[in-house]
């Protein structure tokens, strides 16, 4: 995949972020490498790989807890609208 500027200026419209002519050609540049990376790595044979020892991982990984909030007024205090104890952002995904 060929990154032009003109896909760094999407993506950053979608962030509403604005690059100058430069920082966008060198964020290209970065991007274009990193996705050759990427590419190089789908070559890699992994079928050798033992998966058997990833449930080791499981100690590491903390254990979700529902916590009730009572005070809603401190807990919605940062936010810009709320409704029925949801938080109302705006449309980022086209």
């Amino acid at each position: 995949m060929k990154t032009d500027t003109d896909v760094i200026n999407y993506i950053a419209a979608l962030a509403k972020l604005k690059f100058s002519n430069d920082e966008a050609e060198k964020f290209a540049e970065e991007f274009q490498q990193i996705m050759m990376h990427f590419n190089n790595l789908d070559t890699v044979d992994l079928s050798s790989v033992d998966m058997n020892g990833l449930d080791q991982l499981q100690p590491f990984l903390r254990e979700d807890v529902l916590k009730i909030f009572k005070n809603e007024a401190e807990l919605f205090s940062n936010v810009r609208d709320f409704k029925d104890n949801y938080i109302l952002t705006p449309k980022v995904i086209e």
